[in-house]
């Protein structure tokens, strides 16, 4: 019914015919040169154990592994994945069930896979994995998670009665491909190259761990400052800032024209002082003229003012 596995079960076959020809040779000679029966025995579980080899070692496993290089095969047909890590128990109790469920993978006509997140941190970023183990379901690009019961039955049932549809899918701005979780991948591999870098300063080269935090620091710095400049000359290609350019030298007929009105405006003020000055002495005069008559007019009613008092 499933062609990997036939395959699989005629190689051993194979094997098996090699080993039990291999052990009646070394059964007969055995008896040839001993015919004693305590020779039998260790022959019989030699046979006993070249029979199980093959079936306990040689079977291999339809689950598929994802790394950083081909998660983008993810995005085509039906997918059931599993992120766990070697050192999770519930991860560990997992395993079982999710190896017998891989084995319907082809009759169901779904992709069984699984991510190690201690090996594939990008991966858990751009998945957003805070909890292990943890499955996504795919379908033709869209994510969903699985938060059903981790058994056999389940996972068969999930994907023949297509359960999967009752779930809503992953926003496309949270997807695995978008922009917002790539660049979330790229942190999660960066912390793990600084994790790396930080082993191997005090292991490998002997640094104390002051020593390796002064690194980083130094390193984050000088960063820092590359990064502010790289954004100070983009921020000038892009907004360019205003500069005064520098006047020319006037030309002589530029002066003689510009010299024109000043003449004008000189003369024009000339004419209003003199103006000015011709016109004080005439308020002089009017001055001088208003006061002789007010004195006038006072030495006038003087004399009456007596005589009304000596009447």
């Amino acid at each position: 019914m499933r062609t990997g596995r036939s395959a699989c079960a005629g190689g051993s076959e194979e094997v098996l015919r090699g080993v039990r020809a291999a052990a009646f040779a070394v059964g007969g000679r055995a008896a040839d040169m001993a015919p004693s029966r305590s020779l039998r025995i260790p022959v019989a579980v030699l046979l006993l154990l070249l029979w199980g080899a093959p079936w306990t070692h040689g079977r291999r496993s339809d689950v598929r592994i994802i790394t950083d290089e081909n998660w983008r095969e993810l995005l085509e047909g039906e997918w059931m994945i599993e992120f766990y890590a070697p050192w999770c128990p519930a991860c560990q109790n997992l395993q079982p069930e999710w190896e017998s469920f891989a084995e319907w993978g082809e009759d169901l006509e779904v992709n069984v896979a699984k991510v190690d997140v201690t090996e594939q941190p990008g991966l858990s970023g751009r998945f957003i994995i805070t909890a292990l183990p943890t499955i996504y379901h795919c379908k033709n690009g869209e994510f969903r998670r699985y938060q059903g019961s981790r058994t056999k039955k389940d996972f068969i049932n999930f994907i023949s009665e297509k359960e999967w549809k009752s779930i809503e899918p992953v926003s496309s701005w949270l997807g695995p491909g978008s922009v917002l979780m790539s660049s979330m991948s790229a942190l999660f591999q960066l912390s793990m190259w600084i994790r790396t870098c930080h082993n191997y300063f005090i292991e490998d080269l002997g640094l104390p761990v002051w020593g390796s935090y002064t690194v980083f620091a130094l390193a984050t710095l000088l960063s820092g400052l590359l990064l502010g400049l790289c954004m100070i000359f983009v921020a000038d290609c892009l907004c360019p800032s205003k500069r005064r350019r520098p006047q020319p030298y006037p030309s002589k007929k530029l002066l003689l024209e510009s010299s024109q009105p000043l003449k004008k405006v000189e003369e024009e003020q000339e004419a209003d002082e003199e103006d000015v000055s011709e016109e004080e002495p005439e308020s002089k005069e009017r001055i001088n003229t208003d006061s002789a008559q007010n004195a006038i007019r006072q030495r006038s009613v003087a004399p009456s003012l007596a005589t009304d008092k000596s009447s």
